[in-house]
């Protein structure tokens, strides 16, 4: 099976520009391509998972990534996927958080000896005069077409800038500049980018009649067709910092029955074969795959050592609650205390238990909250200062969440 045809099985192929052309520059290691990432944090997170997965399998294959830093684009901001406009961010931001991709990214993409590039669009598009490139590549793009793409429609109700209206024609530059610099023949990225790539294949084949191609994976959707990577504390971030190996871990490991055996054949290495006998069980006999599927990725994030960590810590965690030494803590002061005690709300706000006391109450209210292993049965309950003499209270939200508050 090449490389080309194992992307189709594990569902990760969404649309091709021209499949057999794609398949046999792919499958012969023949590809130069580019996936690009726009630096709007000083972390990658979970939705870029699948884009470095797929960067390293095609360079196992023998194909050569670019790995393209939106430093020029990310100025302006992409309106894919998007309602309401960008932060703004200063290029001083754009500089450091371009700076935490790199080294992210080299945990997964070999950048020795040529055999991948680390590139970043500011070096071409923030040098280009207004003028001169309307004149160059202006006329290549029709503004009716632009206005059909999906990435704009989303924004026409609320309103579209012309900042953003510009985006398109800066990623569809980059393609351009890409072939020119580097021979880059092709561009992946998610579906929600298929208007823009093919604007750049457009652009290529207009300005220099070459044929470069597109290809776009499926985004990582859950169940009901909502992206994955969200929790109440936000999005799961690869920095260690930003998520901690151990909520990492967690995260995967409590992912719904129905989007374990995707999960798997989308992020991990695991051979097919055995993905597909992880896919013959069923009910509680897929606490083993989603086990697995927590491991391999934790293990690819933050190294095999943190991986047996977190795992150690979940299984003596919720086989008895009393392993506190990896559980997720947050640090709460005396200036937290009101007559030396907190109510059992407020702490579990304080730990992102919760996004309200709303949600708070409701779960009192169904019996899913405890503290130190006794049941909170009043939504107004308080713990006291003395409760946590022993360094510490444990609060357990639901069967598998687990939280341990310190006073410093």
């Amino acid at each position: 099976m090449g490389v080309y045809e194992e992307l189709v099985e594990r569902g990760l192929i969404a649309q091709v520009t021209d499949e057999q052309e794609i398949k046999t520059l792919v499958n012969n290691g023949k590809a130069v391509f580019y996936i690009g990432f726009d630096p709007t944090a000083d972390s990658l997170h979970v939705g870029h998972f699948m884009a470095l997965c797929l960067m390293k399998r095609l360079q196992m294959a023998g194909n050569k990534p670019i790995a393209l830093i939106g430093g020029g684009t990310g100025m302006i901001g992409d309106p894919s996927g998007r309602t309401d406009m960008r932060q703004m961010l200063t290029k001083d931001t754009i500089e450091h958080n371009c700076n935490c991709f790199k080294e992210q990214m080299s945990k997964f993409i070999d950048f020795s000896d040529d055999k991948a590039l680390m590139v970043n669009n500011a070096d071409w598009l923030l040098d280009l005069n207004y003028v001169e490139l309307l004149r160059e590549v202006g006329g290549c793009f029709s503004v009716n077409n632009m206005l059909r793409a999906e990435c704009y429609k989303q924004r026409m109700e609320k309103g579209l800038s012309f900042l953003e209206f510009n985006y398109m024609i800066m990623q569809a530059y980059d393609f351009y500049a890409l072939y020119q610099r580097y021979g880059c023949n092709m561009q992946f990225g998610g579906d929600d980018q298929w208007s823009n790539m093919l604007a750049g294949t457009e652009l290529i084949r207009r300005k220099l009649q070459k044929d470069a191609y597109a290809m776009t994976i499926n985004l990582l959707l859950n169940s009901e067709g909502k992206k994955m990577g969200k929790t109440q504390k936000g999005a799961v971030w690869l920095s260690a910092q930003k998520t901690s190996p151990f909520d990492f871990y967690q995260y995967w490991r409590n992912v719904d029955d129905a989007d374990v055996i995707k999960c798997m054949k989308m992020l991990t290495f695991l051979p097919l074969d055995k993905i597909k006998e992880y896919e013959k069980l069923s009910g509680s006999e897929l606490n083993s795959a989603k086990e697995v599927l927590a491991y391999e990725l934790t293990k690819m994030i933050h190294g095999e050592e943190e991986a047996i960590n977190a795992q150690s810590a979940a299984r003596a965690l919720f086989s008895n609650g009393s392993n506190t030494d990896n559980m997720p803590t947050t640090q709460i002061s005396e200036e937290d205390l009101t007559d030396g005690e907190i109510s059992v709300l407020d702490l579990m706000i304080k730990c992102s238990l919760i996004p309200s006391k709303g949600e708070g109450k409701r779960l009192i209210t169904q019996g899913g909250v405890s503290v130190d292993d006794k049941k909170v049965t009043e939504i107004f309950a308080k713990i006291s200062k003395s409760a946590f003499e022993k360094g510490y209270v444990i609060i357990k939200k639901g069967k598998k969440v687990y939280h341990k508050a310190i006073i410093k």
